[in-house]
């Protein structure tokens, strides 16, 4: 993955990624554990070149949660991620309308998958993705950085 980041350093001026908040009818957020950084995140992953991130976002959630929408998925926000790569973004999109259409297994990417109420998210949950968690339930202002 290091490799592959570095690469996209060099040839891309700008890199995008598009995230999911996973929201069921109960209120609990689908979060996974990737194996290759620390911490429970929101599915998705990087907008390849001529995607759009709407589709970017469907297949990531497929891939990395055998997650299908069902509807539309509402934009929530675009953040700078500028303490990961330079120019980079992330597209955060807000999905209620879903169903899982195959529970994922472990992989070489995913470590494991949750559905986690609002009051009982993982001990080490990523704080960019509490901090968005807080901004969709709760209100709190955005931060502009992710």
């Amino acid at each position: 993955m290091k490799l592959l980041q570095r690469y996209w350093r060099v040839t891309r001026g700008l890199t995008m990624g598009a995230q999911g908040a996973v929201i069921d009818a109960d209120g609990r957020i689908l979060l996974i554990r990737h194996t290759y950084h620390p911490g429970w995140h929101f599915p998705g992953g990087g907008v390849e070149r001529m995607e759009v991130a709407e589709t970017a976002l469907r297949r990531e959630l497929d891939e990395e949660a055998g997650v299908a929408l069902t509807g539309d998925p509402v934009l929530f926000g675009i953040y700078a991620n500028f303490r990961v790569f330079p120019s980079d973004h992330v597209a955060l999109f807000v999905v209620r309308q879903w169903r899982q259409i195959r529970p994922p297994t472990p992989n070489f990417e995913i470590a494991e998958h949750g559905m986690f109420a609002r009051n009982a998210l993982p001990g080490d949950i990523n704080p960019s993705t509490a901090r968005r968690i807080a901004e969709i339930f709760d209100g709190t202002p955005r931060d502009p950085m992710w």
